[in-house]
């Protein structure tokens, strides 16, 4: 059964409530994790505790508890200036952008004029019901090693 520090195997689907696939482990190799390692928000973890190796489950989880709802203070204005010249910069475009601290961070390119780009940096999923579809595949339960 899956518990805190279980490591899990698992398909996933992340669909938006009219339908739209935003993300699915079907077409490729399934999500390997370890509870609470990050690689799921806070939200669609919990919503894996007490299922064990066979489980099919689907669930719908409000915005407070998959991604969030979007901070205007995400959104900001830069330079057209500061992009490539042939990058195209349409409404919609994601663009990868690198923090100080060299994180990778995406951003959504919102409204483009002459000289200045909105660019929204929340999870494109903020706002948004998500239907959590998995299929859990394997669940070990042994401790993780401990470093002496």
């Amino acid at each position: 059964m899956i518990g805190p520090d279980s490591e899990v195997l698992m398909h996933f689907t992340l669909t938006l409530k009219d339908g739209t696939v935003a993300e699915s482990s079907r077409d490729s190799e399934p999500l390997q994790f370890r509870m609470g390692d990050g690689s799921l928000v806070a939200g669609l973890e919990r919503a894996l505790y007490g299922l064990h190796s066979g489980s099919v489950q689907t669930l719908e989880i409000e915005p407070q508890d998959a991604f969030g709802f979007p901070d205007p203070a995400n959104v900001h204005t830069l330079s057209v200036h500061d992009f490539p010249h042939d990058m195209p910069l349409d409404s919609g475009v994601i663009v990868n952008f690198t923090t100080p601290t060299g994180e990778e961070v995406p951003g959504t390119v919102v409204e483009v004029d002459d000289e200045q780009v909105l660019v929204d940096f929340n999870h494109p999923l903020c706002g948004h019901v998500i239907v959590f579809e998995v299929e859990i595949l394997a669940v070990s339960n042994e401790p993780q090693a401990t470093r002496e």
